[in-house]
């Protein structure tokens, strides 16, 4: 026999005073599961760390719970309590899928070792048992291959009225979604309704099945201490179309019902097995994973052929969403038969349900858990992006406030709802992409690659820095209270110079700033597969005409040249920007999935690096636009000092800018850039939403500090000691919303 280290022990409860027990390993049972009676022993359980002797353990008190060996991950607790012999379970946890190995499309990419959890396949062999088990002893089941069974189930109640072969659908379990590493964003899990099940030939009257139902009712009620409501028309709808079905009277039961139920279950109170999703990191992620709803009630019509046994789950938001159909596998098939007296003859899984694909996510389960960290400690609403320049692949993505989908499962509660719709945080939008904020000062950067790339502007000009500069009408000002002299490109970032850049960005004129920035992906949809993504704007002559009906001016061109006016950017399209920079020029396809595999792990799409563009940034252009960054941190004359990080130099620049109508104006704090700054291995980009009318909100103040934190702890730097912080230079406290 198979020793349990190499797989797992799987044991449930039967019925009728049994017990079956099974050796799984990979998805399949090694051994032929048998049924024993409580206080029988299971031999073989070897020693290992976490579980006492085992070589003899009672299974009384064991009620259709899994027992793993240490090697998988959170799933029935263990604890030996009173006699050594004796093993007790603990409060039992939802039932966990084995994360996909990891396979490479190409031979280039690393094999990563799957982990421990168990797998769909055991999953439906689970529910497959626990409805074997419930069949009368004449029912059959094909428990051999997942070949579909050669037969031929006519209705036939063209001859009888009652006698009838039903082909019913059995839902698939959805498949996991992951990180990069396999580690699990979303699962299924099995899930416990109590139902009705109304006796058969269905010929009573109305009023006696709503006597019978209402007696069954409150004797359930009883017995779960729980109210159950369902209407009598509701009642008399099911019965006379679908009254071969259970009736769900209370889905998904947590725990301690499902032992109540368990103990007061009669032959018409039965419990029915379904699937359910389940997010084992709550709200981690949850902008991007989305949630899952019931795709649609069962119809209140007579059954027809290859109607569902139970509902299945759809995807509203997110990966669930954009990937419903590969993640919801096949529905399996199950032949219902009935003779002329309506009495159920026979049972038979005929084509047991093949389980969704797995979607593989290029995010990092622990760098995207350290930035909703950071967000939640530091601010009320903010995004931070986190991507490799030289793959394109988001390794974070975080937005904060988040919402926990699993209180979306199996239904939303509408008081849980109410309170997500009313929360002026609006923990229900992903910042991170669905969002678009004026850029401030880190539109700089941009403006000034557009100079080197367009051939006007070079690292030896030098421009005035006065401390207001009129452009038509309107005059414009310096965040600094005086004037600077003259700065080259490297001190005007360094210091985010104002008029330095207005002046600079007119001499260029606007199809400069325009065509360079729309190349660095600003103002179009980066196509990431998640819905309603914010396209962000560059404002071009079309733009002006239809909204502001007149082409752009000069000055349109200087709020333009300080990342104001017109231009709003998302998060991940700002961490996308500075990508390009860091790389070079490469603008590789950002993306947020790697792959999909079936649950044969063999890749069944595939989304590979692509290079989208290539802007060939002048190597001498390049290390201009890096030395003025890694002053933006590291200069006295910078702003942001927050984001340093022992050991390693941060490139970035920070930005202000208020946004939305006068009376609420908010102001969006900005930090983005790349690190290392001499060999780039994540571009990134912060933002942090002040609340209205706060004024001392601030890109060097608030979201400089936020990436600092972030980076701190991907390198493994302590927090600076506060005796060790550098004061920040006057300039920075005065900094207002251009910096």
């Amino acid at each position: 026999m198979t020793g349990p280290d190499s797989g797992f022990w799987a044991l449930g409860d039967a019925r009728g005073g049994h017990y079956w027990i099974a050796h799984v390993c990979g998805g399949l049972f090694l051994q032929k599961p048998a049924l024993l009676s409580p206080g029988e022993t299971v031999l073989h359980l070897r020693n290992h760390p976490d579980l006492p002797i085992l070589s003899a353990t009672p299974l009384a008190g064991i009620e259709g719970i899994q027992i793993v060996t240490p090697s998988a991950v959170r799933l029935a607790i263990l604890a030996k309590r009173g006699d050594p012999s004796s093993l007790v379970l603990g409060t039992p946890e939802p039932l966990y899928l084995k994360a996909p190995h990891i396979t490479a499309p190409k031979p280039r990419l690393p094999i990563l070792p799957p982990l421990c959890f168990m797998n769909a396949r055991h999953l439906i062999s689970l529910t497959l048992l626990a409805l074997l088990c419930q069949l009368p002893c004449h029912a059959q089941m094909n428990t051999g291959t997942n070949a579909p069974v050669e037969e031929n189930p006519k209705p036939t109640w063209e001859t009888q009225k009652q006698a009838r072969t039903f082909q019913l659908g059995i839902p698939a379990p959805r498949g996991q979604i992951t990180d990069r590493n396999g580690y699990p964003f979303a699962q299924s899990r099995l899930s416990y309704n109590l139902a009705l099940q109304f006796p058969s030939p269905l010929d009573w009257k109305d009023a006696k099945v709503i006597s019978f139902a209402r007696q069954q009712i409150t004797f359930a009620k009883g017995f779960l201490g729980r109210q159950i409501t369902v209407s009598d028309q509701a009642i008399l709808n099911h019965y006379r179309n679908r009254g071969l079905l259970p009736l769900a009277l209370l889905e998904d039961l947590r725990p301690e019902e499902l032992a109540a139920a368990r103990r007061g279950i009669t032959s018409s109170l039965v419990l029915q097995q379904v699937y359910a999703r389940f997010y084992p990191n709550g709200e981690l992620a949850s902008h991007i994973i989305g949630y899952t709803g019931k795709e649609a009630p069962l119809s209140i019509r007579p059954i027809e052929n290859k109607d569902l046994i139970f509902t299945e789950s759809q995807g509203r938001e997110g990966i669930e969403q954009t990937f419903d159909f590969q993640l919801k596998g096949q529905p399996g098939n199950v032949h219902v038969t009935y003779d002329a007296e309506g009495n159920k003859t026979s049972e038979r899984i005929a084509q047991p349900p093949v389980p969704g694909d797995n979607v593989i996510t290029t995010i990092d389960q622990n760098l995207q858990r350290i930035c909703e960290k950071v967000l939640k400690e530091n601010c009320k609403r903010g995004a931070i992006v986190v991507i490799d320049p030289w793959t394109g692949e988001i390794h974070a993505m975080a937005s904060w406030p988040e919402y926990n989908p699993n209180h979306f499962v199996p239904v939303l509660n509408p008081e849980i709802y109410k309170q997500l719709s009313d929360d002026p945080a609006t923990p229900l939008l992903p910042r991170a992409y669905r969002s678009a904020y004026p850029p401030g000062s880190t539109f700089k950067t941009f403006v000034g690659l557009s100079g080197f790339q367009s051939g006007k502007l070079t690292a030896k000009d030098t421009y005035t820095g006065p401390q207001a500069i009129d452009i038509g009408n309107f005059t414009f000002h310096n965040w600094k209270k005086y004037s600077v002299g003259k700065l080259n490109f490297v001190e005007a970032l360094t210091q985010s110079c104002n008029t330095w850049f207005i002046q600079v960005g007119i001499k260029m004129g606007a199809p400069s700033i325009i065509d360079w920035t729309t190349r660095l992906g600003l103002g179009k949809k980066t196509g990431i597969p998640l819905k309603a993504e914010a396209q962000g704007n560059i404002p071009t002559d079309d733009y002006m005409l239809r909204v502001q009906k007149r082409k752009i001016l000069k000055g349109d061109v200087a709020n333009m040249s300080i990342g104001q006016g017109d231009i709003i950017i998302t998060p991940l399209q700002m961490a996308q920007a500075y990508g390009v920079i860091a790389t070079g020029g490469q603008f590789h396809q950002t993306r947020l999935v790697k792959q999909i595999q079936g649950i044969d792990n063999k890749v069944v799409s595939a989304y590979p690096d692509r290079v989208r563009d290539d802007l060939q940034i002048k190597p001498e252009d390049l290390e201009t636009l890096r030395e003025a960054l890694i002053a933006v941190t590291e200069d006295g004359q910078g702003t942001a000092h927050h984001a340093q990080v022992k050991g390693t130099k941060v490139a970035g620049k920070t930005g202000t800018a208020q946004w939305g109508p006068t009376n609420k104006q908010r102001t969006a704090a900005w930090f983005a850039g790349f690190v290392p700054a001499d060999h780039p291995q994540y571009a990134f980009a912060a933002v942090y939403e002040g609340e209205p009318g706060d004024n001392s909100i601030h890109g060097g103040s608030h979201a400089a500090p936020l990436i600092g934190k972030v980076l701190r702890e991907v390198y493994g730097v302590k927090e600076i000691e506060k005796s060790e912080k550098s004061e920040k230079p006057s300039e920075e406290k005065s900094a207002d919303e251009s910096n």
